[in-house]
Order: C-alpha cells, then sequence, then structure tokens
C-alpha cells in the first residue's frame, strides 16, 4: 500500500470541459468572447471586458514569454511534497492573455521565449512550460 496521496483534480464542469478535453489532445482552447473578442483565461461565464455571457472556443499556439515565475518550497496539498522545490511561470502567450504552469529547465528569466505542453499526470493534465529554441 502507499503511502502517496492523490493529486487533487479540478472538477471539469460544463463551462471547463472545452478546455480539459483540448488538454487530453494537448492543445490549448481557451474562451474568447463572442461580442467583442476578448481571450480569457481560465474559463469564466461572463467577459470582463464588456460582461457578455457570448463564448468561442480559440486553439491557442502554447507560445510565448516568461511575465513572472517563482519557486514554491512548501507544498500546498501533500501530495506535491515529493516535488519540491518547484517552479511555477505566468507566462504572457503570444495571443494576448496569460496562462499559468509548471516550469521544465533551468531558471527562467523575465522576457524568455517558452512553449507549452501538456503533461498527463494522475488522470489530470498539467500545462507544462519550458525554453522554446525554436523562437524567432
Amino acid at each position: 500500500m502507499s503511502d502517496k496521496q492523490p493529486r487533487p483534480q479540478a472538477p471539469v464542469t460544463a463551462l471547463s470541459k472545452p478546455y480539459w478535453d483540448a488538454a487530453a489532445q494537448g492543445r490549448l482552447l481557451i474562451q474568447a468572447c463572442g461580442a467583442c473578442g476578448t481571450l480569457r483565461h481560465y474559463p469564466r461565464l461572463l467577459c470582463d471586458q464588456c460582461y457578455s455571457n457570448e463564448v468561442e472556443w480559440k486553439e491557442l499556439s502554447r507560445r510565448g514569454n516568461v511575465h513572472s515565475w517563482t519557486v514554491a518550497h512548501h507544498a500546498f496539498h501533500p501530495s506535491f511534497s515529493a516535488e519540491l522545490p518547484y517552479t511555477l511561470v505566468t507566462i504572457d502567450l503570444q495571443e494576448g492573455t496569460r496562462a499559468l504552469g509548471r516550469w521544465r529547465g533551468e531558471t527562467p528569466y523575465i522576457g524568455q521565449p517558452v512553449r507549452g505542453e501538456f503533461e498527463a499526470i494522475d488522470a489530470a493534465f498539467d500545462l507544462v512550460f519550458s525554453p522554446d529554441d525554436q523562437a524567432e
């Protein structure tokens, strides 16, 4: 019997299902307002620019640049203890919105070109960013 606790899972709701279905296929799909076109990530009911509830889903490139990063030294849940320390990044995606994810690679720097991929972990999918060696 293992002492390792399972990782907490994000609930899949009608609102977030298109995101998680795309993540399972390795694609980053986010909401775009059907009225004004504003991109919004994480999925939510209303546009924070025009308050419309119209929504479209748009596939993004998963490319961008490091906006910020931090190193976690304390696990917020016991299942992450074995992974400490780990780096979390905020990415300015090329399409104009931000995404949060895990970091793979040497210490990131602000403005660093990155590419995201989804990793399957414990029946869920983590968005993980690493340096983009193909960036122009």
